[in-house]
Formats: C-alpha cells, sequence, structure tokens
C-alpha cells in the first residue's frame, strides 16, 4: 500500500471509531424548528436594522478587505467601530478580530511569555486552551471554578508574570465564574486576570457588555474578549482593555497581523446590533426571565439543570449514544436542541444543551421541558 492509500485508511478506520463511539458529528442546517441551540440569544440575526445596516454597508464598502489591517484591510469604519466598542466595553480601547477563536489565539500569545505562569479553569473554551498552550508558558489547570486552588497555584514560586485566565459565563455549563473573587485572590498574589465574555455579551450589565461590566470589575482586569456572533446575532470578535494592551496587540497578536481582515460590512452589523441593545434592553430582562421559567419548569418534573442565571440550560444524559437518540426524538416534536459530547465535554457526560432566547414563545418552553423531561427520564430507552 502506498503512503498516500495507507494514510487514508487510518482516517476512514478513525471515522469509523468515532461512529462506533457515537461520535461522529454531522453538519445539520436549521430546519425551520423550535431554535434552543444557537447562541442568538437576543434574536437579532434578523432583525430589520441589522439587516438593513449590513447591507448598506456591503453597498458602500464593498464585500471583501482585500487584505490585513496593517496592509489594505483598514478601514475608517473599523476605527469607529472599536471606539464605540471600547466605550461598551467599559475599557480604553478595543481591537477587532475575526472571530473569538482568534481574538483568544492572538491575546494569550501576545501578553504571555514562555517564562510566565497561566492558571485556567479546567471548563475553559477550547479556543482559551489552545491559546495558552501556544504561549509555551507553564500551565496549572484548576479544578472548575475553585478560587482557593488558584490562590494555592499563586502562592508558589515562579520566574515570572502569573495570569488567570477564565470565561464568564461557561458555554456548556451555563454556570458563572465566582469572578469577584477570582479577581480579588489575583490581586492578593500580584497576577493579571483574562476573562472571556464570549456567552455573557449582550446578556448582562447595564449596557449588556458582560458580567465584569456588570460586577464593576473593568479596571481590575488585564483584558476581556466579547464575541459578536453570539447575542449580537453577527459575527467577529473584539478585545477591551488599555491602550498600550491594544496597540500591542495590533503589533503582536499573529492572528491579527497574519490574517485578511473581516469584511466591512461587519462594522455596520456590529454598530446595528449594539443600537439595539443599547435601545431595547427588554431583550436581555426576556432571555433571563424565560431561563427561569424553564428552569422552574424542569425543577417541577423533577429534571436536574445549572441552578445558576444564564440562558444556557445543560440536561445531563451521560452516554452519547442516548444523548443522540433523545436529540432526534426532540426533532420530531418540533425542537432543535443539539446533544454536545466528548471531546467538548468530559467522557460520560454528554448532555443536550439547551439556549433560551428571547423569541422562543413561554408556551413553546413550557411544553419543551414537558417533552425533554419524559424523555431524559429514560435515555436508555430512547435510544434502543
Amino acid at each position: 500500500m502506498n503512503p498516500l492509500d495507507e494514510h487514508h485508511a487510518a482516517l476512514t478506520e478513525a471515522q469509523a471509531a468515532r461512529e462506533r463511539a457515537g461520535l461522529l458529528r454531522k453538519m445539520h442546517p436549521p430546519r425551520g424548528l423550535v431554535d434552543l441551540a444557537s447562541n442568538d440569544y437576543l434574536g437579532l440575526t434578523t432583525h430589520p436594522h441589522l439587516v438593513e445596516r449590513t447591507c448598506a454597508a456591503v453597498t458602500s464598502l464593498g464585500v471583501g478587505s482585500g487584505g490585513s489591517r496593517l496592509l489594505t484591510g483598514q478601514r475608517d469604519a473599523f476605527t469607529e467601530l472599536e471606539e464605540r466598542l471600547a466605550a461598551f466595553s467599559g475599557a480604553e480601547a478595543a481591537l477587532l478580530f475575526g472571530s473569538g477563536y482568534a481574538a483568544n489565539i492572538g491575546l494569550l500569545t501576545a501578553v504571555v511569555g514562555w517564562d510566565d505562569l497561566v492558571l485556567s479553569d479546567n471548563r475553559n473554551h477550547a479556543s482559551l486552551i489552545d491559546g495558552i498552550r501556544l504561549t509555551g508558558a507553564r500551565r496549572v489547570v484548576y479544578p472548575h471554578g475553585e478560587v482557593a486552588a488558584i490562590g494555592a497555584a499563586l502562592r508558589q514560586p515562579r520566574p515570572g508574570r502569573a495570569f488567570v485566565v477564565t470565561e464568564s459565563v461557561f458555554s456548556m455549563d451555563g454556570d458563572l465564574a465566582p469572578l469577584v473573587d477570582l479577581v480579588d485572590m489575583a490581586e492578593r498574589h500580584g497576577a493579571l486576570v483574562i476573562v472571556d465574555e464570549a456567552h455573557a455579551t449582550g446578556l448582562y450589565g447595564s449596557r449588556g457588555a458582560g458580567r465584569v461590566e456588570e460586577l464593576g470589575l473593568s479596571q481590575r482586569v488585564l483584558a476581556t474578549m466579547h464575541t459578536g456572533g453570539k447575542a449580537l446575532g453577527s459575527a467577529g470578535a473584539w478585545v477591551a482593555g488599555s491602550r498600550v494592551l491594544v496597540d500591542t496587540l495590533a503589533q503582536s497578536a499573529r492572528s491579527f497581523v497574519f490574517t485578511t481582515a473581516p469584511m466591512p460590512a461587519l462594522a455596520g452589523a456590529l454598530n446595528a446590533a449594539l443600537d439595539i441593545v443599547a435601545a431595547e434592553p427588554e431583550r436581555r430582562a426576556e432571555v433571563h426571565r424565560k431561563a427561569r421559567l424553564l428552569r422552574a419548569a424542569f425543577a417541577a418534573s423533577g429534571t436536574v439543570t445549572s441552578a445558576q442565571a444564564s440562558p444556557i440550560l445543560p440536561l445531563a444524559v451521560g452516554e452519547n449514544e442516548a444523548a443522540v437518540a433523545i436529540q432526534e426524538a426532540l426533532l420530531e416534536e418540533g425542537f432543535d436542541c443539539r446533544a454536545i459530547r466528548p471531546p467538548t465535554v468530559a467522557p460520560g457526560t454528554a448532555r443536550l444543551r439547551v439556549t433560551v432566547r428571547s423569541p422562543v414563545p413561554d408556551q413553546e418552553l413550557l411544553r419543551f421541558a414537558d417533552v425533554a423531561g419524559r424523555l431524559l427520564q429514560a435515555p436508555a430507552a430512547v435510544a434502543r
């Protein structure tokens, strides 16, 4: 067998092994069902204002940017947007990236050195994990949300600086990082804090900027990362922090320097999303009200969910095959709610990840609680 055929055979067997383990993923487009799977929490992806502003930006600015921001991809619209993003985030400056993954990779590799120490929550997003690995720094993965473990690690001798990296709302568990205690502990030991606000942006705080704003921590963290593709209904991401930090990223963050700038129309989309978040705070209030409603309905039926105040509700199943079978059964009932399996979550913790969205009517949420609750009572039977 020649090397190419041998390689393809190995890939084929790896795919078959994934399928046998219930880990083969398929790309299913939305099917016109009740959406309890997407991160479009505020229902902005089809909002007329956002659509109109995006189309107008395409007409005036064109489609592609033609190069990186440091070459021909720079636009005045990006600079103006970044000024607004900084004010929204409660920071001196902000830098726009093409995605949250790129933003986290760029931020971490630009500010963390090989002789530094990075403390990372053991349920952090893959983009944070990969960014930390790329720094070459010494890593300590602390138990989920355990501030005491952070303190114990920071008390040990270290040659360089120390960074604590966490999500503010954890994307697969829906729980909230203990940010105040975490920042207090970091400051006590001279460590810097980086907070990923991907699932908090648009949903928390008086401006909707996230949990760092809500808790009054904006001047006590090194940087926050925010995404535009979730509650803001569009795309892209930005890092917010001091002017010198953002200027450093513009020179040193490889995922910013060595990539084509986002479509210029993204500036129109994100500006429109910020308009809506500012003008319609009731949208985020509705998300939280509906999340409480759904949690209460599950509690009444004996179904356990995360008790914390976020629009992400994980429904524990356990086995991969059972989680996929329940996902398919829910599709038959008109609900789009996806099964989450390893490596996204730990082995044996497959789940349904429910995202509460403001456009979903209360009666549909209550019907979902009834149907999902019954399916979860006997997951093995559904899998058969």
